[in-house]
């Protein structure tokens, strides 16, 4: 072996590929439906949310790979050292494990459902009257709206389009000739009918059509019919054609790119189950998939019915089989009676979603919009929510005279229709509407009120983990900080100002700012533990790790014996544990009631230690090609916070798995009656209840850490 394919193959071990981690992380979002602790709508829930996640994968990894394996086939993955090629090979032979793990699951909370007298039915379980009911109901409402299908000369097979279902028939006619018969599922009819409440008896719309197909084409006879849907990619680029300012704004043009997304090709075909080699050649032939795109799938191919049968159950028991409504507190260290400005520039303050409630920010928002001494409001949007407050707070602050500039990421992808339609309306209000820069997201998360006092500028700023977005608060765990720091005040002041004129090279007094200065500030940050080698700390709590660059410089931390401990919710390209190299990080991943998305980077240990909350995780893409911030968390009293957040999450041993040398994960829930739940700890209590609430624990991570020594 000659030294450089030594060094290239040296460079593999401890890393993986991040579509690979990216499955895992999918699979034990799945495993959550596995856990009879979790009530049985919600386990239901967790298999819905596993589906609509590798639907977006397939949708945006699997077409971006497809993409660069016709335009870039020798691009090496930096990680795997696997070309788009064998990265698809190793993905499409990944998923039907998945299938099996999902088919089992489904069909036990099924069960258990049915224990319930939840009953999701097909057409041959319902009884005589049930069959009559549901035939009339297809007579009266299913019947004038559907267009079967003959695909032939005359008709040709049409677009499929992405995710929508399918019936698609094997007919014969008289002659025995063969052809495809198509039925569109409509969009427009409930997804499901309900036959009885109590118990609840309910069939969902395609099992009917599905039933009745072999009726549906006259003298054609049905030899086999089958639900089908197929996934296409919506990696839509938005740099890859260019546009002249003076002929379209960027607006219309996103609105282009939204339509082509529709028509790109198809990465993956799903069908409800085995069908005949004629009938599956004849499919695969017209939708154009290889064998290898086409998975088998008997559970429902669209679960978005799964959140709604609570809704249609009596009150008492749909209390039963869900998560126990949990109210966001109002944090303890601001007083509800007297104004958010005021108290932020006695003391900054950090709010904790969704334990902490939103309202103070929407109040600091508020009484901006109101204020004769505020003069502007300055915000980037990543993520909104369709009926927002924080956006028509915006639209009041401008009507009331203050200056509103908002930066809307109109390229959010999957919010790109959404953010459309509000920038619009900002705009309208009198909110001067920017859109980001040319070649970068922008992902950040930043607020900033300038106000005048005494002819003086003072500021208020808000920087967060997490969108503005009121829905996703009460969903996702995310940090905001709300200080009066003039000096960050005054960075903020200077990344708008650099936004609008397209400077990215700019030293901040105290924000790390991607993609100019975040990185190169993490690694000497890292750098700084490593000088202290075995008296070194890192704690880094984020959704995903895959740059090369700083997953190098941890390995390099973890020789000179730095002690490491991440918090990896998804994606992890870092392996841990291994020897020589990574022996001295462990990676955990936490998967709960609520998505684990706040960032915290924390360097050093004690009176020492240096905190940040991020918008950033420690991707390429972030750290390389997006607008980020990190700002500093420089209050004490706040800087314990953050350790007690990151040290409870650190014992969780409820909802934690931790990643092993071989990239498998083990789930840390030994099931004695030590078990501690992060999430279940930070509804019960608060930073400032802590002592009253946290029992007295072992400690975990050590014993886990014997375990894997007991292992490997």
């Amino acid at each position: 072996m000659s030294k450089t394919a030594a060094v290239l193959t040296e460079q593999y071990l401890y890393t993986q590929n991040r579509e690979l981690s990216w499955l895992k992380f999918n699979q034990r979002v799945l495993e959550e439906a596995a856990d009879t602790n979790t009530p049985l709508l919600e386990r239901l829930k967790f298999i819905a949310i596993f589906s609509s996640n590798l639907d977006e994968f397939f949708m945006v990894r699997v077409g971006s790979l497809f993409d660069v394996s016709l335009i870039s086939p020798e691009d090496i993955d930096n990680k795997s050292g696997l070309s788009p090629l064998e990265q698809l090979h190793k993905i499409y032979a990944a998923i039907p494990g998945l299938i099996e793990l999902k088919k089992a699951l489904y069909h036990t909370v099924q069960q258990a459902l049915q224990t319930e007298n939840i009953f999701d039915l097909s057409y041959e379980e319902l009884t005589g009257e049930e069959k009559k009911y549901v035939h009339k109901f297809f007579k009266a409402e299913i019947s004038p709206i559907i267009s079967p299908m003959i695909i032939g000369s005359h008709h040709p097979f049409p677009h499929l389009d992405n995710k929508s279902l399918y019936i698609a028939s094997f007919l014969k006619d008289k002659k025995g000739k063969t052809s495809i018969g198509l039925i569109s599922i409509p969009q427009t009819l409930p997804e499901y009918i309900v036959i009885s409440n109590e118990p609840l008896r309910f069939i969902r719309l395609e099992n009917i059509i599905l039933s009745l197909a072999p009726s549906l084409f006259g003298s054609y006879q049905a030899e086999e019919s089958c639900i089908i849907s197929v996934t296409r990619n919506a990696d839509i680029s938005f740099d890859e054609d260019k546009f002249d300012d003076h002929e379209e704004d960027f607006r219309t043009h996103m609105v282009k790119l939204l339509k082509k997304r529709k028509h790109l090709s198809v990465v993956r075909l799903e069908i409800n189950q085995k069908i005949s080699e004629n009938f599956l050649s004849t499919l695969s032939s017209l939708i154009h998939v290889e064998k290898r795109q086409i998975y088998f799938d008997p559970c429902p191919l669209n679960m978005k019915y799964a959140y709604q049968l609570e809704a249609i159950l009596p009150a008492p028991k749909a209390q039963r089989l869900i998560y126990q409504p949990y109210t966001p507190r109002w944090p303890e260290d601001i007083d509800v009676s007297y104004g958010i400005i005021e108290q932020v520039k006695q003391k900054d303050k950090l709010l904790f979603y969704p334990y902490d409630s939103v309202e103070p920010f929407l109040r600091l928002l508020s009484e901006a919009a109101e204020r004769d001494d505020v003069l502007s409001i300055k915000i980037t949007i990543y993520r909104l929510a369709s009926s927002s407050k924080i956006a028509r707070t915006l639209c009041r602050a401008a009507e009331n005279g203050k200056e509103v500039i908002v930066l809307m990421e109109l390229r959010a992808r999957f919010d790109e229709a959404n953010n459309i339609s509000w920038s619009k309306l900002l705009e309208d209000a009198g909110c001067q509407v920017i859109y980001g820069l040319e070649d970068f997201k922008c992902h950040s998360k930043i607020c900033l009120i300038t106000l005048r006092e005494k002819n003086q500028l003072s500021y208020i700023t808000q920087i967060g983990t997490g969108n503005y977005n009121e829905r996703t608060n009460t969903m996702y765990t995310d940090l905001s900080i709300i200080t009066s720091s003039q000096a960050i005040g005054e960075d903020s002041t200077a990344f708008f100002k650099n936004l609008l004129i397209n400077n990215l090279s700019y030293d901040y007094q105290k924000l790390l700012v991607a993609p100019y200065s975040l990185k190169n500030t993490l690694c000497r940050l890292i750098d700084e533990q490593i000088a202290l080698a075995d008296q070194g700390y890192i704690c880094i709590k984020a959704n995903s790790i895959t740059e090369r660059e700083v997953i190098d410089k941890l390995r390099e931390a973890s020789q000179a014996g730095v002690k490491i401990e991440l918090i990896i919710r998804g994606i992890c390209c870092l392996l841990p544990q291994v020897p020589s190299y990574t022996e001295n990080i462990q990676v955990s991943s936490i998967v709960g009631r609520y998505l684990e998305h706040a960032r915290i980077y924390c360097f050093g240990s004690g009176a020492n230690a240096k905190y940040y909350i991020s918008s950033a995780d420690l991707m390429t893409r972030n750290l390389n090609r997006r607008l980020e911030i990190a700002c500093p968390i420089e209050n004490r009293n706040l800087c314990e916070k953050l350790k007690w957040i990151l040290d409870t999450q650190l014992e969780d041993n409820a909802k934690a798995s931790f990643l092993l040398p071989d990239g498998s994960y083990l789930r840390k829930n030994t099931q004695s009656s030590l078990s501690f739940d992060s999430q279940m700890q930070f509804m019960q209590s608060s930073f400032h209840q802590q002592e009253t609430f946290i029992p007295a624990k072992e400690n975990l991570s050590a014993k886990l850490l014997h375990i894997f020594h007991k292992i490997f």
